[in-house]
């Protein structure tokens, strides 16, 4: 090569690395940042997660107590979609696709028990499941979060 000619870019690239620490930031960095990802995706996740469980069992527990002063089924249901719903079906803070309500003993006799069983399919929204498996671990699936309230009838 002459000496006033210059060497292709990567391998004036290679030879900066090289001759520099770039490349050994660069290998710690790539290193530490799935790590880092799994530590943020959790976070949010989990986040998630508790606000959708906080939710469900309020839902649940408003449900029990109007069952619990001998509404009917629809009333019931208002209270529990209406707890976190500003106008159901559009604007929930829970997707109602994805949850099961159970009702038992609505309008009984007074003095026995009432109870709302809530079952919401969880769902992740950050690829916390495949950026598991590519560390070494097992991939994790969403929970399904369970509620119950359980009320005795006036």
């Amino acid at each position: 090569m002459a000496p006033n000619q210059q060497r292709p870019w990567p391998r004036r690239l290679l030879r900066t690395f090289r001759q520099t620490e770039l490349g050994q930031s660069l290998v710690e960095f790539s290193m530490i940042l799935p790590i880092f990802l799994i530590l943020l995706f959790a976070l949010v996740d989990f986040g998630r997660g508790f606000y959708s469980w906080l939710v469900i069992t309020n839902a649940a527990r408003e449900g029990a107590r109007a069952a619990a002063v001998q509404s009917n089924s629809a009333t019931v249901d208002s209270k529990i979609y209406g707890s976190f719903c500003a106008n159901y079906p559009t604007d929930c803070s829970v997707d109602t696709t994805k949850m099961t309500v159970t009702k038992t003993n609505i309008q009984g006799t007074p003095g026995t028990d009432t109870s709302i069983d809530i079952t919401y399919n969880f769902q992740f929204v950050t690829p916390l499941g495949s950026m598991l498996t590519l560390v070494g671990g097992s991939s994790i699936s969403a929970p399904t979060l369970k509620a119950h309230a359980t009320m005795r009838l006036e």
